[in-house]
């Protein structure tokens, strides 16, 4: 068959059939992609040059990455750097702060006390002087100093007219704090104030004599001359000093077995557990003319070692040490107070509080020189032998020279 037109008489091919007993096979027909659902036939005819072959992964192509979006409600940053997070401090950070703090604390009030602390030079060498033992003395004085005091509150102390106990300074409080280098107990020692005793210097006199005459040194070489024992430290307070002490943690609590009433200075003490502020403290360490203190000076320095017992155990209790409002008044009155020797810290002044501590307890042997009457003015040659050589060596004082 032929066509016209433009074939120029060619005879067109005839169709090919397939063969017999074969169905023919019909192509399926290929339809264009909608936009964004497969491939087409013509992408491998548009794929662009340099993937090296690779067919591309159907699908959208990835997005990329924006900037990080605000949280709902939170307006964006317009490009600002994002705030930083504040670091939580754990607990063991807070308490190492604590713990620096507390330590720091320490310190300032260790220094505070080492520089505020009056200071005497009550223990000087000289010829004769006896030589050092076992363990640790301390020459504890209490004065009947005023100064500081207003004439109000020497009223108010009862404290007397110094003028009319013969002017000068002296010892109501004269004791020995032994404190041992070994197991045994430590020891309180009282010295009673009328004790006969020879002063370098000055003869036989008083005890109490002594300072009123040389002061602290003549005191310190006068007790080391009687005892045999050598002074190691020492240590003074005032009337006015022990009672702001006192009032500064707000009492010291005693239980009085008797009402209490001086017949010299007119103080009265009920009986029963109470709180003994200043004047009252001062006027229970003071008391010998009273029914209540039947052996006068004896029974006096017993209720001035009960009483420091008492007070030792106040001050170094929870209820003050962790009170501020007893702590610092305390270290505002205790250096103005107080008066130590040239070679004396504040650490041997924490060593004394530590061993007197079972005063109260019972784990404080407390005593006085034991004496031949009831006056207090001549000791007992042997018994008091006994008592210091116990005290020299550190073994246990014999309860034959125990006088309580």
């Amino acid at each position: 068959m032929t066509y016209g037109g433009d074939d120029r008489g060619r005879r067109m091919p005839p169709p090919q059939r397939p063969p017999s007993g074969r169905p023919r096979r019909h192509q399926p027909a290929q339809m264009m992609p909608l936009p964004g659902r497969g491939s087409s036939p013509y992408d491998e005819r548009t794929r662009p040059m340099g993937h090296g072959g690779q067919e591309r992964p159907a699908g959208p192509p990835p997005r990329r990455p924006g900037p990080p979006q605000p949280p709902p409600g939170r307006p964006a940053d317009d490009g600002a750097r994002p705030p930083r997070r504040r670091k939580r401090w754990g607990f063991g950070k807070v308490l190492l702060t604590l713990l620096t703090v507390f330590v720091v604390f320490l310190a300032g009030v260790w220094v505070y006390l080492e520089f505020s602390i009056n200071r005497v030079d009550a223990l000087a060498d000289y010829s004769g002087r006896p030589v050092s033992a076992e363990g640790t003395n301390w020459l504890i004085v209490g004065s009947d100093s005023r100064d500081g005091l207003t004439p109000e509150e020497q009223e108010k102390l009862v404290t007397g007219d110094s003028k009319a106990a013969g002017g000068g300074k002296r010892t109501d409080t004269i004791m020995i704090a032994h404190v041992p280098s070994n197991s045994t107990k430590p020891t309180l020692l009282s010295l009673p104030r009328d004790s006969q005793v020879t002063i370098p210097g000055h003869g036989k006199n008083k005890i109490n004599a002594a300072f009123s005459i040389g002061g602290p040194a003549l005191l310190a070489q006068t007790v080391e001359g009687a005892t045999g024992l050598r002074m190691d430290h020492y240590a003074e307070i005032g009337f006015g000093g022990f009672a702001k002490i006192v009032d500064a943690i707000g009492g010291v609590h005693m239980c009085v077995e008797k009402p209490m009433e001086d017949t010299l200075t007119g103080i009265k003490i009920p009986a029963g557990c109470q709180d003994l502020q200043g004047p009252q403290a001062l006027g229970f360490v003071r008391m010998r003319h009273s029914e209540a203190t039947p052996r006068s000076d004896l029974d006096r320095v017993a209720n001035q070692r009960k009483f420091i017992g008492a007070l030792v155990s106040e001050i170094g209790s929870p209820g003050t040490l962790l009170n501020p409002f007893s702590l610092f008044p305390l270290l505002s009155t205790g250096p103005d107070a107080l008066t130590m020797d040239t070679g004396d810290h504040v650490h041997n002044l924490v060593g004394l509080a530590l061993a007197m501590r079972g005063i109260s307890s019972g784990g404080v042997v407390t005593t006085t020189v034991p004496v031949t009457s009831g006056s207090a003015e001549n000791w007992d040659k042997t018994k008091s032998k006994l008592l210091f050589d116990a005290l020299k060596n550190d073994t246990e004082i014999p309860d034959s020279a125990i006088l309580t």
